[in-house]
């Protein structure tokens, strides 16, 4: 099971102001998901972020919504960002493929990944881009998805996966800007 770029959408779990100081390796998460970012925007994969009560947790943080000025949006107070079919409408329900990145990897990322599992969708987790307060919570969330057959991949996968093949000027452009 390959991940295809026209088949894709990139969900973007509350990484915000007040959540991410406590994130375990938080910085790293955040660079990494701009990285994300980055390469959905340059091959035209569609973006979706989600804020877990704002009012409370605050604004998806400002070092990545310069990447995310075309994503939309969904604010949400069910953990899973799937619940109450809260996703219809959006760019998600368009696609078959959920590439997820976000916080916290135990709690909103798990249960939107087996819910979006749970339906049919095929969900793909890049490894460096969540994050929980615990490493160890993080583990053990990322097992638990691998085990009811959410796809753990990096960001390097995904890139690859998406350009599928050398020598094109998506490759070049991507290669030259992001793959290190």
């Amino acid at each position: 099971m390959l991940l295809d770029q026209s088949q894709s959408v990139l969900l973007i779990i509350d990484i915000q102001e007040r959540l991410m100081p406590v994130i375990h390796e938080g910085e790293a998460l955040v660079e990494n998901t701009a990285w994300l970012c980055r390469l959905a925007g340059m091959l035209d994969v569609p973006m979706l972020v989600t804020e877990q009560y704002p009012k409370g947790l605050g604004s998806t943080l400002a070092a990545l919504q310069a990447h995310l000025a075309q994503a939309q949006r969904l604010e949400k107070l069910c953990f899973s960002a799937a619940a109450e079919d809260r996703l219809t409408g959006t760019v998600l329900a368009q696609r078959q493929q959920v590439v997820i990145a976000g916080a916290e990897t135990h709690v909103c990322v798990l249960q939107t990944a087996l819910e979006l599992q749970q339906s049919g969708k095929q969900v793909f987790v890049v490894e460096e881009a969540v994050g929980s307060r615990s490493p160890r919570n993080k583990q053990l969330a990322l097992a638990r998805m691998a085990q009811h057959g959410v796809q753990i991949v990096s960001g390097e996968m995904l890139a690859f996966e998406w350009l599928r093949r050398a020598g094109t000027e998506q490759f070049k452009q991507v290669s030259k800007a992001l793959i290190r």
